[in-house]
């Protein structure tokens, strides 16, 4: 694949997503930017104040811009595509948030060991320098807000990690605020202050070293994704039963991988089935970068059969759309058993148009495998739409659902 080819693809998905993907190195260009400003805020008042607080929050503000270059790198390297990384790099954005991790504990490993091994320092307050504190807060707060959107919307691991690590320079930027007005009521509160710091600093090293790991280790998709992906699956009318489903994350997307049973042995119509199946899936689940899906014929135990009735008590309609019931019959192949039978209302008889098709739709998500009747649906909407879902159709003139059965009983599946 040239270069051309993958920015063109990484382009593509980005739109699926929702959102480019020159927008998502945006924000990592606009957290460098947001970094180097808190980065200087509060160096400047560490070095006025001599407060140790403040100094562990500017330590903090230039670790995390050394991690915004490291993401809008990671950013980059994700879209590389070569004969060497076929699936790409995606999991470059959960390397550079594992990254992020150690360095968030690393910051609180440097801030316990100056707050308990250091001497006493002298802390000057004044009102610009807890105007600065308040306005890092804010700043953080605003990014880290719409960060965490924009992340969430491209599903990228990077973004979201630096959106969360912004968080905590709310809660970090809180103590130390604190700790400078209990200065100036003369409560030293400075070593305290940077202890509780590190207490949040730690927990949110803790969520994104985890998040980032079970990517990295391949763990499964979430349980409502993977719930989604199986009753979009069950839904098709050729799907007999699952066999297995599985799905990870790899970076910002998600592979997914199925075994499928189908009602249809036919290979080119089994392959329509696997394509029909992929687009429902990537239509209403985001993010979805490859849908791997498996299928294999199923052996036949019993047939679904469908008769439009003029009434309940089993007489054939002359009319397809227009029958006001159909019987649902289901039987067993081995000896021909009736299992279940059933009487159902005809939900789209009142439509004024395309009412057979409404019905034909709606016969085929009821999994029927024929559909028995007076009228001749040759040429017409109905038909295509069971030769699509490889349902047969049966032209027959009998008058009750029995005689239907007997004199059908010897036509294929």
């Amino acid at each position: 694949m040239t270069t051309s080819d993958a920015q063109q693809r990484s382009s593509e998905r980005g739109s699926e997503l929702g959102i480019p993907d020159t927008a998502v190195e945006g924000w990592g260009w606009g957290s460098i930017g947001v970094n180097v400003v808190l980065t200087v805020l509060n160096l400047s008042i560490a070095v006025a104040s001599g407060s140790l607080a403040v100094a562990a929050e500017m330590f903090h503000n230039l670790v995390d811009l050394v991690v915004s270059v490291a993401v809008l790198v990671g950013l980059k390297i994700s879209e590389y595509r070569s004969k060497s990384f076929p699936y790409g790099l995606y999991k470059v954005e959960n390397v550079i948030a594992v990254g992020l991790a150690g360095l968030v504990f690393f910051t609180g490993y440097e801030i316990v060991r100056e707050a308990l091994l250091s001497g006493q320092r002298q802390t000057t307050v004044n009102a610009w320098m807890l105007a600065g504190v308040a306005l890092s807060m804010v700043i953080a707060l605003s990014f880290s807000h719409f960060e965490l959107r924009a992340g969430r919307a491209a599903n990228s691991p990077s973004l979201i990690a630096s959106a969360l690590e912004y968080r905590a320079h709310i809660f970090s930027g809180a103590a130390v605020l604190i700790a400078l007005i209990g200065r100036l009521f003369r409560l030293s509160l400075d070593r305290p202050a940077a202890l509780l710091v590190v207490f949040f600093i730690a927990r949110m090293g803790w969520e994104l070293l985890k998040d980032g790991m079970r990517v990295l280790l391949d763990a499964s998709l979430d349980a409502a994704t993977l719930a989604e992906v199986r009753r979009i699956i069950e839904a098709d009318p050729a799907t007999a039963q699952i066999e297995s489903l599985t799905g990870r994350n790899s970076g910002r997307y998600r592979f997914l991988e199925t075994v499928v049973a189908l009602r249809r042995d036919d290979l080119a119509r089994a392959h329509a089935v696997s394509q029909r199946i992929e687009q429902a899936i990537r239509s209403r689940v985001p993010h979805v970068e490859r849908v791997l899906i498996h299928y294999e014929p199923t052996q036949a135990t019993h047939r679904r059969d469908a008769f439009p009735l003029a009434s309940p008590d089993g007489r054939l309609s002359e009319h397809f759309g227009a029958a006001p019931y159909f019987a649902l019959v289901t039987i067993r192949l081995s000896d021909g058993k009736v299992e279940k039978e059933e009487v159902l209302p005809n939900l789209h008889l009142e439509v004024v148009k395309a009412k057979g098709i409404r019905v034909a739709e709606w016969l085929v998500s009821q999994k029927v495998d024929r559909v028995l009747m007076k009228e001749d649906l040759q040429g017409k909407g109905p038909e295509y739409v069971f030769a699509d879902a490889g349902v047969q159709s049966i032209h027959t003139q009998a008058e009750t659902v029995n005689l239907a059965r007997e004199t059908s009983a010897s036509a294929p599946r």
